[in-house]
């Protein structure tokens, strides 16, 4: 799978934990945040990795900022995104299954390394199970 990740100034190391765990399991990394602890506008970040998704480019994103909020809100302005903000895996596998979600954002903050690698191994896991959710992820994806 091809992963796009994003991250602002407060998770530049977290980033880069992450991005060896995704290699790790073989899957390719699309590296569109900073490397630099030097501040910096989530908002960026966060619009990349989701115009990246939308357009194809990457089969789905990461995003990581202080708590993950902000930056998620970044990338749901991207028509086509559905950003979730985890701070355990139950919520990531749910929001894949049941929102069919494309984007997962988490805390460098709030988290540590070890429970984002469990949060994204549970999301990347988990499949969208269709049926009666199809319909509800449509209407989302009709509210412009």
């Amino acid at each position: 799978m091809k992963i796009a990740i994003g991250n602002d100034h407060t998770a530049v190391e977290m980033k880069r934990e992450i991005v060896a765990y995704l290699k790790d399991m073989g899957h390719e990394v699309i590296n569109l945040g900073t490397d630099s602890t030097q501040r910096c506008d989530y908002p960026v970040y966060g619009e990349r990795v989701a115009r990246e998704v939308v357009a194809g480019r990457a089969d789905r994103g990461i995003t990581i900022c202080g708590t993950g909020v902000g930056i998620s809100l970044a990338a749901n302005r991207v028509p086509g995104v559905r950003a979730v903000v985890c701070s355990e895996p139950y919520s990531a596998v749910l929001s894949r299954q049941h929102n069919n979600t494309n984007v997962l954002s988490f805390g460098s903050r709030v988290v540590g390394t070890e429970v984002a690698k469990l949060i994204v191994k549970s999301w990347l896991d988990a499949e969208f199970e269709g049926g009666r959710h199809a319909e509800r992820v449509r209407m989302l994806d009709d509210i412009h």
